[in-house]
C-alpha cells in the first residue's frame, strides 16, 4: 500500500541538512572555558577509543583537548610537571575528561531539526526506536507549538484530560500524605549537603525560589511526598525532570546514591517502566473527589472518576459501597 504523501499543515519546516539521528557531546575548554559542542555521528561512541584518538578543537581558542596535549600554560596552580602530556596526572585527566563526557545517555545532545539549536536529550520527548537517544525531531518547545497549530482541538482535550489525571493522581497521592509527617527542610537541606542533588548547584534555603522538593516517585504514580521520596533539586532542575519516572532521569551511578541518601527502595527506582503505588487509600479520595459545593459538576466527575480507576486498574481498591456508587457493580 503505498504511504500517503504527508502535508505541512503548520507552516513550520522541518531544516535541511540535520540529521534526526545524530547526537552531541558538550564539553568546556580547560583552556577558555567556552562550551562546544561536537558531532558524534549515529552511535555512541566507544570511549577508550576517545581517550586514544580524539582531538577535539576548542571553536574559541583553538586549543586541542586531546590525550597527547600538555595542560594550558594557564594553569598556573598546577606544578609544572603536572600538566605535561606525558606525565601521570595529565593522562588520568583526559581519561576521566572524555568519560565524563560519554559516559551516560543524560551526557549527550541532540540538535532540534525545527529551531536548530543544540539542546540536551532531556529537552525531547521520547520517541521509541528513534535514533539511539529515541526522542522525537522536535524539541519539546517547537512540538508544543506544531501540535497548538497542527491540531488544536486535540491538544485542548489532551489537555484537560491530563489535567485531570493530574488531579486525581495528585489526591491520591495527597490521601496517603495525610498518614506522614511533614518534610524536615533543614534536615532535606542536611542531606542533600545544600545541593541539588542532579546539577551540584548550591542553594540557598533561604531563597525558596531557587529550589524544589522533587517527588522522586513521581504523584503522578499515586506516590506520596516523605522522606524517602523527597530530592532536593534546583528549580531548573525540576523543570526537567517534571513527573519523570526516575530511571528516565536520573543515571544508575545516581539512582543508587539516591537510595543511599533517603533510603528508597532501589529495585523501584531503577524500574525501566513506571509501577503505580499500590498502598493507597481509594476510597478516601474518591469521597474527596466527589465532595464538591456545585452540584452541576457533580455528573462530570463521576465520569473523570470512572475513567481515571478503569484506566489505572484501581476498581479492586474500592469498597464494595463505592463500587456500587459508581457504577462498577450492581
Amino acid at each position: 500500500m503505498v504511504r500517503r504523501k504527508v502535508v505541512n499543515k503548520n507552516g513550520i519546516d522541518r531544516l535541511p541538512n540535520i540529521s534526526s539521528d545524530d547526537i552531541w557531546v558538550s564539553y568546556t575548554c580547560v583552556s577558555c572555558g567556552k562550551i562546544n559542542f561536537i558531532n558524534v555521528g549515529r552511535e555512541f561512541p566507544n570511549t577508550t577509543e576517545l581517550i586514544e584518538n580524539a582531538e577535539w578543537k576548542c571553536s574559541n581558542c583553538d586549543y586541542i583537548h586531546s590525550s597527547s596535549s600538555n595542560l594550558p600554560d594557564s594553569w598556573s596552580n598546577w606544578n609544572e610537571e603536572l600538566t605535561d602530556a606525558d606525565s601521570l596526572s595529565c593522562q588520568r585527566f583526559w581519561k576521566n575528561f572524555f568519560i565524563i563526557a560519554t559516559e551516560n545517555k543524560e551526557s549527550y545532545w541532540k540538535q532540534c531539526k525545527t529551531c536548530g539549536r543544540i539542546l540536551p536529550a532531556s529537552n525531547f520527548s521520547g520517541h521509541k526506536d528513534w535514533g539511539v537517544l529515541e526522542k522525537q525531531l522536535e524539541c519539546r518547545c517547537c512540538k508544543a507549538s506544531i501540535n497548538a497549530i497542527g491540531n488544536p482541538r486535540r491538544t485542548s482535550e489532551q489537555h484537560r484530560e491530563s489535567a485531570s489525571k493530574r488531579r486525581l493522581g495528585d489526591l491520591l497521592a495527597s490521601v496517603a500524605e495525610e498518614n506522614v509527617g511533614k518534610i524536615d527542610i533543614e534536615d532535606l537541606f542536611h542531606r542533600f549537603n545544600n545541593k541539588c542533588f542532579k546539577t551540584g548547584k548550591v542553594l540557598n534555603i533561604a531563597d525558596s525560589k531557587t529550589w524544589h522538593i522533587d517527588h522522586i516517585l513521581p504523584s503522578k504514580y499515586f506516590y506520596p511526598l516523605t522522606k524517602d521520596n523527597a530530592c532536593l533539586l534546583s528549580a531548573e532542575a525540576n523543570e526537567n525532570k517534571k513527573a519523570k519516572w526516575p530511571s528516565e532521569y536520573y543515571t544508575p551511578k545516581e539512582l543508587i546514591e539516591l537510595s543511599e541518601i533517603t533510603g528508597a527502595n532501589i529495585e523501584l527506582l531503577s524500574s525501566p517502566t513506571p509501577i503505580y503505588n499500590t498502598n493507597i487509600d481509594v476510597d478516601s479520595a474518591v469521597e474527596k473527589y466527589l465532595n464538591i459545593r456545585n452540584n452541576t459538576t457533580l455528573a462530570k466527575r463521576i465520569k473523570e472518576l470512572k475513567k481515571f480507576i478503569s484506566d489505572n486498574n484501581l476498581i479492586d481498591k474500592l469498597s464494595d459501597g463505592n463500587k456500587k456508587r459508581l457504577g462498577f457493580s450492581k
